[in-house]
């Protein structure tokens, strides 16, 4: 019986230490997808996205070597529209400047791709791999892979004749990248899990509220995301840099100017500027309840946590969205602004998280 209760305990362990370690691995993934976010917005800002006209993902892994690799580089180069109509008379030394951008996005997307699936067939062939994990992990390869293809789709609107990305195309690379993040980091959250710790009174209806509310919160966090993927690739930003007022107006002229009416939500610069800024308020005014009604409720220590910290990444990134408009969005201020985005998303799923289990 002693070695029966021995051996169970040993088998525990030893599942524990095997979630733990596939969870830090997923983490680790997600840090790297989250730099592959905030490096791909600094290569849109920088306006280098489109300086590789070529998608090699074998050859395209070691950059040019000498002069005559960056003359051909280059040379390809000039044939582009963005070349054409935009950056015509560039140096060579200005172009390995946004090369180097880009380069170093792509690059990264293929050490993503590798640190996912060695451990990942090293996990399983050693069978540390729960039976009910395998799907999960297995979608999200799928899905990164995927993210890959996406991401050169995005990157040939822009080589054709137009040399401006396509926003419908950036806005779906951005989501399904932020997409898998969320899945990688839920399923790490999950299998760490935390102390759990005894809540006090509350009723059900008051628990089931507020885990409604924050769901509802993270869903208005990721309509805000894909709204801002509007932005950007629009370049919306850079019109009304007034705060609160756009111009002169609370409600700007031309806002519903484009026919058929869903183009302007699209398409409309003014309208995509006025539905950022709108939903921007009501995720502020949401998390705010949130809050509110969190804090009298006397729920876990992990779960005040949660609320806390949610309400002050909000707090950050609508001030950090404020001060980019007004000065004109300088690239520092917008890749912060993009990369607490992220960081905003990841607090609500850990809130959700703690709020599941409070």
């Amino acid at each position: 019986m002693h070695a029966v209760a021995l051996s169970g305990l040993s088998a525990s362990s030893d599942a524990t230490r095997n979630r733990r370690q596939i969870a830090i691995w997923l983490l680790a993934c997600c840090a790297l997808v989250f730099s592959m976010v905030v490096l791909g917005g600094v290569t849109r800002l920088t306006g280098s996205g489109l300086s590789m006209v070529e998608w090699e993902p074998i050859s395209g892994v070691l950059p040019p070597r000498d002069d005559a690799a960056w003359e051909a580089e280059f040379a390809r180069y000039r044939e582009s529209p963005e070349y054409r109509k935009v950056n015509v008379g560039m140096t060579l030394t200005e172009f390995k400047t946004i090369f180097w951008f880009e380069y170093a996005h792509r690059l990264l997307g293929r050490a993503l791709g590798l640190v996912f699936i060695l451990p990942l067939l090293y996990f399983w062939l050693r069978g540390k791999i729960e039976r009910s994990l395998v799907p999960k992990l297995v979608l999200v390869f799928i899905i990164g892979g995927l993210q890959g293809l996406l991401g050169w789709y995005m990157v040939k609107s822009g080589l054709i004749d137009n040399p401006h990305v396509s926003q419908y195309r950036l806005a779906a690379h951005l989501m399904v990248a932020i997409a898998v993040y969320g899945y990688m980091l839920w399923i790490a959250l999950g299998l760490l899990g935390h102390p759990r710790v005894p809540a006090a009174a509350s009723t059900a209806v008051e628990r089931g509220a507020l885990k409604r509310l924050a769901l509802f919160v993270t869903f208005l966090i990721l309509l805000t995301v894909l709204s801002g993927a509007f932005v950007a690739g629009l370049k919306a930003g850079l019109a009304y840099n007034t705060f609160p007022k756009m111009g002169d107006a609370w409600i700007p002229a031309g806002l519903l100017a484009l026919d058929p009416l869903y183009r302007n939500f699209f398409e409309n610069i003014v309208t995509v500027q006025f539905q950022h800024r709108l939903l921007a308020t009501l995720v502020l005014l949401s998390v705010l309840l949130f809050w509110f009604l969190a804090r009298r409720q006397a729920f876990s220590p992990w779960a005040r946590f949660g609320s806390h910290l949610l309400l002050a990444m909000t707090l950050l990134q609508v001030g950090l969205g404020i001060v980019t408009l007004l000065l004109y969005v300088p690239i520092p201020l917008a890749a912060a602004h993009q990369a607490n985005a992220l960081l905003l998303f990841t607090v609500a799923l850990f809130a959700n998280h703690t709020w599941r289990t409070a």
